[in-house]
C-alpha cells in the first residue's frame, strides 16, 4: 500500500472505563503505521482525559496532547452533536482533511484483533474500496458461558440474513449485494467516503448509520467485501441488557427501542 495514509477513527461517549482496553489493543498492532483519532462525542465523564493519559505513555501524539514513545499517532477531536453517525463522520472528515487516504473505524468498547490494521491494508491492497470482517464477542468484560460466546455471532448472522431481504436494501440501482458491515469494524477509502456522502449524522437509535453508508456505497461501486482476517471483538453489554429478542429487534430496524440506549459496563452484570 505505497503512498497510503491510514487513519483509525473511534467515536466515544462516556467510555472512560472502556476505552483504555481499546487503545491498548491498537497500541499492540503488528502494523503500527497509522494515525488514531478519538472523537469525544460530548462525554460527561473523563473519556478525553483517559485518552490523553494513555497517549502520554503508549502513543506518539500530535496536537495539544503529551508526546509519548514512538508508535501510532493520536489526536482527540470533539463533536458535541450526540450520535455515533455524527461523531464518526466528524472523525473521518478530520482525518481526510489531514491527509488520510484510507480510514478504518472501530468503537470505544471493542478490541480489534492484533493483526487488524494489517488485515485492513491487505484488503485495500487487493483492490477493495470498502471492507469489513467478523464481529466476535469480547470475553474479558464478563465471565461468558459457552452459549453466550456463540450468541453474538449468531445474532449478527441473523441480522445479516434479514438485511439481504429487507426491502430498503433491494434496488436495481445497487451495483452489488447487501453485506452487513458493522460500524465498529469497517474501513473505506477517503475518495469513496466523500463520494458516498459519508455516515449520516444521526443518533444510533434513529438510523443504523453503517447500513446507510453501505447502501450509499452500493450505488457507486461493487468494490466492497468481507475479509475473514479482519476481526474485531465487540462488547456483549447490549446483548446482556436487551436480551436475545430485544437485541434482534434492535438490529431489525429498531423494532425494539430500549429506554436506555447507551449501555455501560456498570449497567449490566
Amino acid at each position: 500500500m505505497d503512498g497510503t495514509n491510514l487513519w483509525v477513527v473511534i467515536p466515544a461517549y462516556d467510555e472512560e472505563r472502556s476505552i483504555g482496553a481499546t487503545l491498548r489493543r491498537l497500541a499492540e498492532q503488528t502494523d503500527p503505521d497509522f494515525t488514531l483519532v478519538v472523537v469525544d462525542n460530548g462525554s460527561t465523564d473523563g473519556t478525553a482525559d483517559a485518552v490523553r493519559a494513555f497517549a502520554a505513555t503508549a502513543f506518539a501524539t500530535t496536537g495539544p496532547a503529551t508526546t509519548g514513545p514512538a508508535g501510532p499517532r493520536i489526536r482527540i477531536v470533539t463533536e458535541p452533536q450526540k450520535g455515533t453517525g455524527a461523531a464518526a463522520d466528524t472523525g473521518i472528515r478530520h482525518a481526510i482533511s489531514a491527509g488520510a487516504t484510507h480510514i478504518a473505524r472501530t468503537d470505544a468498547d471493542c478490541l480489534p484483533g492484533h493483526d487488524w490494521i494489517a488485515a485492513v491494508k491487505r484488503a485495500f491492497g487487493e483492490g477493495l474500496e470498502m471492507v469489513s470482517g467478523p464481529l466476535l464477542p469480547r470475553t474479558d468484560e464478563f465471565e461468558l458461558k459457552l452459549w453466550e460466546r456463540r450468541l453474538l455471532p449468531a445474532v449478527i448472522g441473523i441480522a445479516a440474513l434479514f438485511g439481504r431481504f429487507r426491502r430498503g436494501n433491494q434496488d436495481p440501482a445497487y451495483l452489488g449485494p447487501y453485506l452487513m458491515m458493522p460500524g465498529c469494524n469497517v474501513a473505506i477509502t477517503a475518495d469513496l467516503y466523500e463520494q458516498a456522502g459519508g455516515f449520516p449524522r444521526t443518533r444510533v437509535e434513529d438510523v443504523h448509520e453503517d447500513r446507510a453508508l453501505v447502501n450509499r456505497v452500493r450505488r457507486l461501486t461493487g468494490a466492497y467485501g468481507l475479509r475473514k482476517d479482519m476481526v474485531v471483538h465487540g462488547s456483549v453489554r447490549r446483548l446482556r441488557a436487551y436480551g436475545l429478542v430485544g437485541t434482534l429487534g434492535w438490529y431489525a430496524d429498531h423494532r425494539y427501542k430500549p429506554e436506555i440506549v447507551d449501555i455501560r459496563i456498570g449497567d449490566v452484570r
